[in-house]
């Protein structure tokens, strides 16, 4: 899969620049697409030309102008196009630290702990700010009754993704923080 058709669901929002983009991929589909605001920018210069996004240009006083993109009937009928095809492949997990995880025997115990609880936190983080996006979307409402009366559940869906995931990764450093724990209580 591309970054077009991250960035073509991001639009399914509505009309947003190049930076509010950035600011929704940060907060919605980085924990399963992360892109740089300058990736951003060029996909969207491309769907541009492309004919697949619109963008018009806003006048501001004392900022520079900005472009608003917003999905043309062509980029809606690709994207439920892609939507309608199974993924070309399973994901796959490309992940540094378990492969740090994997040599920690030659290592020293106390690299492999500060190691995992860096991941510790960024996981909390990001499980924070994603339950924060949760309750905002939620708006007093339980889940059941949101996803039954939102007229867009794809991304609360993923939120839901991303929230389990974060909350796994605190369940496995917990888990390695016990292990490394009791094997130096025991050594």
């Amino acid at each position: 899969m591309s970054l077009k058709y991250a960035v073509l669901a991001a639009l399914l929002e509505g009309e947003a620049s190049g930076y509010e983009l950035s600011k929704a991929f940060d907060v919605s589909l980085a924990n399963f697409w992360p892109a740089t605001p300058q990736q951003l920018y060029r996909e969207l210069e491309r769907l541009a030309q492309d004919g697949l996004v619109q963008a018009r240009t806003v006048q501001q006083e004392r900022r520079p102008n900005k472009r608003m993109f917003t999905l043309t009937e062509a980029g809606r009928a690709e994207l439920g196009a892609f939507a309608a095809e199974p993924p070309k492949r399973p994901t796959a997990v490309r992940d540094e630290l378990l492969i740090k995880i994997q040599a920690m025997d030659g290592g020293e115990p106390e690299v492999t702990r500060a190691l995992i609880e860096e991941r510790r936190g960024w996981a909390q983080g990001k499980l924070d700010r994603y339950r924060r996006v949760r309750s905002r979307l939620l708006d007093g409402r339980t889940e059941d009754a949101y996803l039954r009366d939102a007229d867009r559940i794809g991304p609360y869906l993923t939120l839901m993704a991303g929230i389990a995931f974060e909350e796994e990764n605190l369940r496995w450093c917990d888990r390695v923080l016990t292990v490394l724990r009791q094997r130096v209580a025991l050594g």
